[in-house]
């Protein structure tokens, strides 16, 4: 069975930092791209980040571009996303998926397709 967990969300004041972490399972991770999701109330989905574990293209949305580092523990089939100089914009429900289909994060944007999903965690960024 797939899994894929996403974890380290809560409340951050503006201008802190915040891990998140994506947990895979039941798939070989390696042949996988994986990205990170918002979704704000009221908003559309947005993709904010992509990592491929298959030919290292990585993705960053303009939104959050400069301020968050996405990277791969394939040894622990686990992608992070780590978040700094957030803002309160930066608050929404983040997902992570898993897609191959390729899994290159070349052509990546917010309404790529995802082979899997994971439950959110939420972020709330305070002013």
């Amino acid at each position: 069975e797939v899994q894929l967990q996403a974890s380290g969300g809560g409340l951050v004041q503006a201008g802190g930092s915040l891990r998140l972490s994506c947990a895979a399972s039941g798939y070989i991770f390696a042949d996988y791209g994986i990205a990170w999701f918002r979704q704000a109330p009221g908003k559309e989905r947005e993709g904010v980040a992509c990592i491929s574990n298959t030919d290292g293209s990585i993705y960053y949305s303009n939104s959050v571009k400069g301020r968050v580092i996405i990277s791969s523990d394939n040894a622990k089939n686990m992608v992070s996303l780590q978040m700094s100089m957030t803002n309160p914009e930066d608050t929404a429900v983040y997902y992570c998926g898993a897609f191959t289909h390729p899994s290159s994060c070349v052509h990546f944007g917010s309404r790529y397709g995802m082979d899997y999903w994971g439950k959110g965690t939420l972020v709330t960024v305070s002013s």
